[in-house]
C-alpha cells in the first residue's frame, strides 16, 4: 500500500509540474477537491474527449449528440429520482472527527483482499513460469478461492443492506470487519446516516420570487428531455443514441484521490434508445463495444475487468462497470447499464407530455427502453495519465521518467530541436513548425543540451523529438527520435507530416475497435 501511495505522489506531482493539473484557485490555499486543467492538461482532455466524441457519434450514423444546459427545471430532479433518493451513507470518526462514505471504508477493505489475491498470484507467476495458467490457479487455488469468496460476500452484504436502507447493518458490517478510521486508527464510529449530493442554487432577480434549482448531477437527464426534440427533428428511428459530454456537480463530503472524485467534474455520456425486450442484446453489445474502445489505447488488457452490479437501482435490470487499475487499486471508470423505461416513463408522468416513440414496422406507440454508456472524462484522464509515467532504467545505468501517453492522445505531438541557436538552424526549425503546425499541435526547444530537452520532452509525453541540425542545411534532412524506445533515424523534411501522421491519426487507432 505504501509503494502505492508513492506511486500516486509522483503522479500528482508530475501532473503539477508539466502543466497537466493544477489545484483550484491555489494562491488562496486551495478549494478541496476542485482542480484547475492546465495548457498540457487541456489539449489531453480535448484529445480524450474528441476520441470519445469520434468513435461514439462521428462513426455511428444512428448516434448523435447534444449540449443540454446545466439549468433544468427544478421538477427535472424529482422524476429523476434525484432529490428522494441521490444519497451517500457516511459515517463519521467520534475520535479524528473526520467523516467518511460508509461503502468506500468497505470497498477498500476489500480491495486489500484483492491485493492479497494478486500477491498469490504473483508468488505463482514466478514460482510456476512460462507453465503457468492464471485462469485455473484464481479458480482452484484454495486460499485464493476462499479470499474471493470473503470479497464477495462482504460486497453482496453490502448491496443488500444499502438496497433495503438498512443502515444499522452497514455500521455493524464496518464494526464486525474492525475498520478502523484511516487517518487515528480509532474504530468508535457513529451511525451511519444518508446525505444528498446535490448542489442547490436560485434562479430570480429578488430573494422571495426565486426558484430553487439545482446543479446537474449528471448529464443523462438533459438528454432524456430533449429526446422527442432529436427523434424528430433529426427523423430518428429506433435504435438511436444520443451523446453528451458535460460538466455535472456534486457535493461530495468524501472527495478524495486528486481528479477520481470532485465535485465539478466532466462525463461523456451517451444514451441508446432501444425497442423493449431488446435489452439484453444491446446490454452486452454496448459492454463489448466500450471494453474495445478501451483496449484500443493499448493501455494493457491486464489493466481493465469488468464488475457486474451487486445492487441494481430499482429502476435497472442490468449494470456493470468497467474498473481500471488506477495506482489505488481498481476502481470503476466506466458505467453500462440497463435502464428499461424508468427515465422517459417517469418523464412522461411528471410532465404530463407524451414521450412516446411511434414504430411503423410493428404499428404502435411505445416509451423506449434506454442502455446508457456512461464514463468520467476526468477518471479517463487520470487513468491514461497514472498508467502512462513510468521510470525507466537504462542501458548506461541512469534512469529517465517518461510519459507514454497513446500518441493520438498526447498535448504535444512532436517538439522542434534546432541543435544549437546560431547558425541559421532556430531559422530552419520555425519553418518547420510553421508547416506543421496547421495539422498538429508542435513546441519549439531551444534551451539547454539537446539531451536534456529530449528528457524534458519524455516527461512531457511528446511521442516525437525533431532535431535540426548543420547536415540539415545541406540535405534537408532531420533526426527524429521515437519517445518510447528512444531511437532515432535520419528523415527528410517533406516525410514529418506522414510519420507524424501515421503515428497520432485517430483513423489508425479507432480502426483497432
Amino acid at each position: 500500500m505504501a509503494n502505492q501511495e508513492d506511486n500516486f505522489k509522483k503522479v500528482i506531482s508530475h501532473a503539477k509540474e508539466y502543466g497537466y493539473v493544477f489545484q483550484s484557485s491555489e494562491i488562496y490555499d486551495g478549494l478541496s477537491a476542485v482542480y484547475d486543467y492546465g495548457q498540457n492538461g487541456v489539449e489531453l482532455k480535448k484529445n480524450i474527449r474528441d476520441y470519445w466524441w469520434k468513435a461514439m457519434v462521428q462513426l455511428n450514423d444512428n448516434i448523435v449528440g447534444i449540449d443540454a444546459a446545466i439549468f433544468m427545471h427544478p421538477t427535472t430532479w424529482k422524476a429523476s429520482g434525484h432529490i428522494d433518493a441521490f444519497n451517500d451513507p457516511l459515517i463519521d470518526n467520534k475520535d479524528s472527527k473526520k467523516r467518511y462514505r460508509a461503502d468506500v471504508l468497505i470497498e477498500d477493505y476489500v480491495a486489500k483482499i484483492d491485493a492479497k489475491i494478486e500477491k498469490e498470484v504473483k508468488k505463482a507467476e514466478k514460482r510456476f513460469g512460462d507453465s503457468f495458467n492464471k485462469k485455473k490457479f484464481l479458480e482452484t487455488n484454495q486460499r485464493v478461492v476462499e479470499y474471493q469468496e470473503q470479497g464477495k460476500s462482504i460486497l453482496s452484504r453490502m448491496a443488500r443492506s444499502l438496497e433495503k436502507e438498512d443502515l444499522a447493518d452497514v455500521k455493524a458490517l464496518i464494526e464486525e470487519l474492525d475498520i478502523a478510521c484511516p487517518m487515528s486508527g480509532s474504530k468508535n464510529w457513529t451511525d451511519v446516516k444518508q446525505f444528498n449530493l446535490m448542489f442547490g442554487t436560485k434562479l430570480g432577480a429578488s430573494a422571495e420570487n426565486a426558484m430553487d434549482l439545482y446543479l446537474r448531477p449528471e448529464t443523462a437527464q438533459g438528454i432524456f428531455l430533449n429526446f422527442l426534440n432529436v427523434q424528430k427533428s433529426g427523423r430518428m428511428k429506433i435504435p438511436f443514441g444520443i451523446a453528451q459530454t458535460g460538466k455535472a456537480f456534486r457535493n461530495e463530503i468524501v472527495a478524495r484521490q486528486f481528479i477520481f472524485r470532485m465535485r465539478e467534474f466532466e462525463q461523456m455520456e451517451m444514451q441508446f434508445f432501444i425497442q423493449p425486450g431488446t435489452q439484453k442484446e444491446w446490454y452486452e453489445h454496448w459492454k463489448e463495444n466500450r471494453m474495445r474502445w478501451h483496449l484500443s489505447l493499448g493501455m494493457g488488457e491486464d489493466n481493465y475487468r469488468f464488475h457486474d452490479h451487486e445492487k441494481l437501482a430499482h429502476y435497472a435490470d442490468a449494470a456493470a462497470d468497467i474498473e481500471f487499475r488506477f495506482p489505488f487499486g481498481f476502481k470503476e471508470l466506466e458505467g453500462i447499464h440497463s435502464r428499461t423505461d424508468f427515465d422517459l416513463g417517469s418523464h412522461e408522468k411528471f410532465s404530463g407530455k407524451k414521450l412516446q416513440y411511434f414504430d411503423h414496422e410493428t404499428n404502435r406507440n411505445y416509451v423506449p427502453y434506454v442502455l446508457e454508456t456512461s464514463i468520467g472524462l476526468d477518471r479517463m484522464f487520470l487513468a491514461v495519465f497514472s498508467n502512462s509515467l513510468q521510470e525507466e532504467e537504462l542501458e548506461n545505468g541512469t534512469t529517465r521518467t517518461v510519459l507514454k501517453l497513446p500518441a493520438v492522445l498526447s498535448p504535444v505531438k512532436a517538439a522542434i530541436l534546432p541543435l544549437v541557436k546560431k547558425d541559421g538552424l532556430p531559422e530552419i526549425a520555425k519553418e518547420v513548425i510553421d508547416d506543421l503546425k496547421w495539422d498538429f499541435n508542435v513546441t519549439y526547444d531551444e534551451k539547454d543540451a539537446v539531451g536534456r530537452r529530449y528528457r524534458r520532452q519524455d516527461a512531457n509525453g511528446t511521442p516525437f523529438c525533431i532535431t535540426v541540425d548543420h547536415q540539415t542545411k545541406e540535405d534537408q534532412t532531420v533526426t527524429i527520435r521515437h519517445r518510447d524506445s528512444m531511437e532515432q533515424e535520419r528523415v527528410s523534411i517533406s516525410d514529418l507530416r506522414r510519420i507524424i501522421s501515421d503515428a497520432v491519426d485517430m483513423r489508425n487507432w479507432l480502426k483497432k475497435i
